[in-house]
């Protein structure tokens, strides 16, 4: 057998991600591992300065791979302490919705995942910057789907049922945006529904809004999403295939600015950061290093 060079694995758990539990995570980590000659370290995140615990954790234990298990939050999260640093991102994917680890083609299983942290390939993927200060690795967008995000958070109700109430207030209350949007080669300006920042091809729900998107082509792409009839919309939300083209523009880019007439819903990554009137988006090409399916 050939040697195999000894890592040290540092595993950021976020025990209650999308309300799953994820002891049976930790536990198939820890018995993968005794049969692998490498060291490993578990953090429980808790919700309270997470960040901060990571960031100490990573300088008392000096890991060779930091692994977010949770979901597409998490993984943002995690993905951001080790940005800059000499350490490979891997990804578990114990979430709800694993939209990110879906684009990357990681296994859902426990055992195929953490076999794809040890003899997988370490790979370069795209971010993109948001307004100079904050990273995006999957998807952001102004508009419909980022005032859903927000109706869901404010809503007492979880799971499909608490979705399925938040797409319907956002379809009755939907009201069309002016937007200038001006990327590195043109200006255009539309009335839209949403206008998302795509750096992968689908959201966590499975519907896919960038058909040919790429986390490390060295671009993202600008979809706007025009006038559309309210069961078109709640299909899009609900099926898992492509937007029909026919109703969106799609545009390539390495820069953009996205400019409002007047304040409208905005999220990164799942998040939602409040309504703004002004986008600045910018590729960073080959940022982070992720343990990927050889």
């Amino acid at each position: 057998m050939l040697h195999q060079e000894k890592l040290r694995f540092l595993f950021a758990i976020n025990p209650v991600s999308g309300g799953k539990d994820k002891s049976d995570w930790e536990t198939g980590i820890r018995d993968y591992f005794r049969e692998q000659p490498h060291d490993i370290e578990i953090l429980l995140l808790t919700g309270d300065n997470d960040e901060e615990a990571l960031q100490n954790r990573i300088q008392e234990w000096q890991p060779n791979r930091v692994v977010a298990v949770g979901g597409d939050g998490t993984i943002k999260m995690v993905a951001e302490q080790v940005l800059d640093k000499p350490i490979t991102l891997g990804i578990l994917p114990a979430g709800s919705a694993n939209g990110m680890a879906r684009e990357l083609n990681i296994p859902l299983t426990v055992a195929e995942s953490l076999d794809v942290l040890v003899s997988g390939e370490e790979k370069p993927i795209d971010i993109i910057c948001i307004n100079d200060k904050e990273m995006c690795l999957h998807l952001s967008d102004i508009g419909l789907n980022a005032q859903l995000i927000k109706y869901y958070n404010d809503n007492n109700l979880r799971g499909k049922l608490g979705y399925a109430r938040g797409v319907l207030r956002v379809l009755l209350r939907r009201r069309l945006m002016r937007v200038q949007i001006q990327t590195h080669n043109e200006e255009v300006q539309r009335a839209a529904l949403m206008v998302a920042i795509a750096n992968a091809k689908m959201y966590g729900t499975g519907a896919v809004i960038n058909p040919d998107g790429d986390v490390s082509d060295g671009q993202f792409e600008v979809v706007v999403m025009r006038r559309l009839a309210f069961w078109t919309i709640l299909k899009m939300f609900y099926r898992f295939q492509p937007f029909d083209p026919a109703h969106i523009e799609i545009y390539s880019a390495t820069s953009l600015q996205i400019t409002t007439k007047r304040k409208a819903y905005f999220q990164i990554d799942g998040e939602y950061r409040g309504k703004v009137k002004e986008i600045k988006a910018e590729i960073v090409p080959g940022k982070l290093r992720v343990m990927l399916p050889a």
